[in-house]
């Protein structure tokens, strides 16, 4: 099994859906996850373990909706711990309490029902940011290196060969590289790659969702600001920008950052200065941005989307990422990878694939790409009931199977009518409201007539 990019994460939550839920999905991050509904027992542990992250309700009594439980619990685990970041969730709130919760100290803020791939996104650069803080102030002179990817970019195609062959000549350069894609084609992985190249490895790899940072905060989390610039900043915070330092910015969906704030960004990359809210005088920074964005060219391009001096300081070298449709001859490797790790994953023998079902998988067109491939082949481990996949342990639309004659597109339903094992039947309906509705907990479970909760449970018990 890969090793875990982080250590430690403690999840803070009265319900006991919300800590399943968290637990289920944030191992796959973290070697340990802890939960606990009080918020006490969080503050015990920090004596015995710095946690990379901690996430943190907002309101545990019942009824509570004000969140003003939260920030007294964010006080007392940042005077233990002033650098540990702690995302903080609720149910309850907008706007406000994520701009009074960022104020207060949290490093993000998260919504409750939760998008997963947001919430993972969230947590690796708040954890990324931690170790980064610390490390800024134990040693000067070293940051946390990139933590290996246990996805390796694969493909041999001319299409892919092109992608590594500008890696290869602009990883070791200090030059701006502008990442292009859809979703699920690799972005991020491109990113560590240039990063792994280049001569700033050893040093600290910082990812900042640009998509995912309110606007009322944007100053506060990429320039970061100073005791006592506003009511209850009780400690110098350092901003993304100079936490990656000596290291590598990597902005994802940059394409997202609303128009007004691109000129904070352009003058901030231009000078290499910043300046924290509340500051009077400018911090120099010395970082290598890499950025991304599944905004088509033309859109880009757009003097009303995005200004043309930004993208000219970001795109020194551009690099766009095929969607998987168009290398299709890839994904034998890719499955056979994928299929190798996760067999190891869950301790179990690798099972063979046939020519026919790696056919229908090669016709498919994978409209999540990479990502939904990777999905599809860890299903597939988990769903398999002997040593020889089928095509109905690839829970794929129907048309999926349609290239390939002798697999009859009625052949994904038949399972479910024809296997009577109640735990079976139960485990393939669950995962087919999953793949229908995008892994969405919320629209599946809805579906399904089940709660989240009920679902979480469900998930964990058939391995899912």
């Amino acid at each position: 099994m890969s090793e875990k990019p982080f250590g430690l994460c403690v999840v803070v939550d009265d319900d006991e859906d919300i800590l399943l839920a968290a637990r289920l999905l944030l191992r796959q991050l973290f070697a340990e996850v802890k939960v606990t509904p009080q918020p006490q027992q969080a503050v015990d542990w920090m004596a015995e373990a710095r946690p990379d992250v901690i996430l943190l309700d907002a309101n545990f009594a019942r009824g509570a909706t004000d969140s003003s439980e939260g920030f007294r619990w964010l006080g007392r685990i940042l005077e233990r711990d002033p650098h540990v970041s702690v995302v903080l969730i609720t149910a309850h709130g907008g706007v406000q309490v994520a701009v009074r919760a960022m104020k207060e100290g949290a490093t993000d803020f998260v919504s409750k029902p939760w998008a997963n791939e947001k919430l993972l996104s969230a947590v690796r650069s708040a954890a990324a940011l931690s170790r980064s803080r610390r490390q800024s102030i134990e040693t000067k002179s070293a940051k946390t290196p990139v933590a290996p990817s246990e996805t390796p970019l694969l493909g041999s195609s001319p299409a892919m060969a092109r992608v590594l062959s500008l890696i290869e000549k602009a990883g070791p350069t200090d030059a701006n590289v502008l990442i292009l894609g859809e979703n699920g084609t690799g972005k991020e992985l491109v990113a560590r790659e240039l990063h792994r190249f280049s001569r700033r490895r050893d040093k600290a790899m910082l990812t900042v969702d640009l998509g995912a940072v309110a606007e009322n905060l944007f100053d506060s989390e990429l320039f970061g600001h100073v005791k006592g610039a506003f009511t209850d900043a009780r400690a110098d915070r350092v901003g993304r920008l100079q936490a990656a330092d000596g290291g590598t910015l990597f902005l994802d969906e940059v394409g997202n950052l609303p128009l007004h704030l691109q000129p904070k960004l352009l003058t901030a990359l231009e000078q290499r200065k910043v300046t924290p809210v509340g500051a009077n005088a400018p911090v120099p920074i010395d970082v290598r941005v890499i950025s991304a964005t599944n905004l088509p060219p033309d859109q880009l391009g757009s003097e009303s989307r995005f200004r043309q001096d930004l993208l000219y300081r970001l795109n020194t070298v551009e690099i766009e990422l095929p969607p998987l449709r168009d290398r299709r001859e890839d994904i034998p490797l890719l499955l056979d990878h994928y299929l190798r790790q996760y067999a190891a994953r869950y301790d179990r023998p690798a099972p063979a694939l046939p020519d026919d079902v790696r056919d229908a998988l090669v016709a498919y067109d994978w409209p999540g790409n990479v990502r939904a491939l990777r999905h599809a082949a860890e299903r597939a481990i988990i769903l398999a009931d002997g040593a020889t996949l089928a095509i109905k342990d690839f829970p794929l639309p129907r048309a999926a199977s349609a290239p390939v004659p002798h697999v009859q597109a009625s052949a994904v339903v038949e399972p479910v009518a024809a296997d009577l094992n109640l735990d079976r039947a139960e485990r393939q309906l669950i995962e087919r409201a999953l793949q229908k509705h995008g892994y969405n907990i919320s629209n599946a479970a809805s579906e399904l007539g089940l709660t989240r909760g009920s679902l979480y449970r469900r998930m964990e018990k058939h391995g899912l």
